[in-house]
């Protein structure tokens, strides 16, 4: 399979295309690390590196994210925003929106959101992982600049994995190729981001809410080691922290260095 053509790809973008700017790698050791080197060379926003194939592709918590032309699009996106990181909460949900509603601009159905950085898709009566978000800030005197590392299966992973997963081409109708699918979602993190800038995450909120795969359900948040916190989900608050409602009252969770999930599901690697 041939490397993304950046000149290819503005056709697909249209009257955005000046927003972007592509580069398409064969390997490299990480989207979001190539493109963080650049980011310090001076980079500008809208930069984007997508790579066939990463040696060290990173994912949530330590996590490897494995990528391969033929079933998976990995790439990471540079984005400058006024201020200092403290006005970025919500960030990587408001990118989760972008990409559910990229996958829907697609024809995809049964897409939904985890907090804080996961898409999955709904598959029978569970669920299961189509897409990563982890997003990397700095700050200076000039403002802060996010690295949006993005790793979404476009086909199954045939691998054993330690959650299921799953790939766009089950929630399409109709095959979708990779310029379209990288193409719907840069469109979409520019309108998404634009509105993030301006508004931030509370502009979002009920975007977010409707994709959420367990709102107002019954369900456990497990952290390392701990007993399962259980409680009702109630979705998230203007700023993008999780409210869960216990047994002693409401409770606001800021860490993403947890797991959620349905109430009643095995502990962590059996469960979406």
């Amino acid at each position: 399979m041939t490397l993304i053509d950046p000149v290819l790809l503005k056709t697909r973008l249209g009257a955005l295309a000046g927003r972007f700017d592509v580069d398409a790698l064969a390997e490299c050791d990480s989207t979001s690390s190539e493109l963080m080197r650049r980011a310090e060379r001076g980079a500008p926003s809208g930069t984007v590196v997508v790579a066939d194939r990463q040696s060290a592709g990173r994912g949530r918590r330590g996590r490897n994210w494995l990528s391969s032309p033929e079933s998976s699009l990995t790439f990471s996106v540079l984005w400058r925003f006024p201020g200092n990181a403290a006005g970025l909460s919500g960030l990587s949900l408001a990118v989760g929106v972008a990409l559910a509603e990229a996958m829907e601009n697609l024809g995809a159905s049964g897409v939904c959101l985890k907090w804080p950085n996961d898409v999955l898709l709904r598959t029978g009566d569970g669920f299961a992982k189509l897409a990563g978000i982890l997003i990397e800030l700095s700050s200076d005197r000039r403002g802060t600049q996010a690295i949006i590392g993005i790793g979404l299966n476009l086909l199954p992973p045939v691998d054993e994995l330690p959650q299921p997963a799953a790939g766009l081409s089950q929630a399409c109708a109709q095959s979708v190729d990779r310029y379209a699918v990288l193409a719907a979602v840069l469109v979409q993190l520019a309108a998404v981001l634009d509105d993030f800038t301006v508004n931030r995450f509370f502009c979002l909120k009920m975007k977010w809410q409707r994709y959420h795969a367990w709102q107002d359900l019954p369900v456990q948040l497990i952290g390392d080691g701990d007993t399962p916190t259980l409680g009702r989900c109630l979705g998230v608050d203007d700023d993008g922290a999780l409210l869960l409602e216990t047994a002693s009252g409401i409770e606001r969770i800021l860490s993403g260095d947890v797991s959620l999930r349905p109430a009643g599901s095995k502990m962590e690697g059996r469960s979406a």
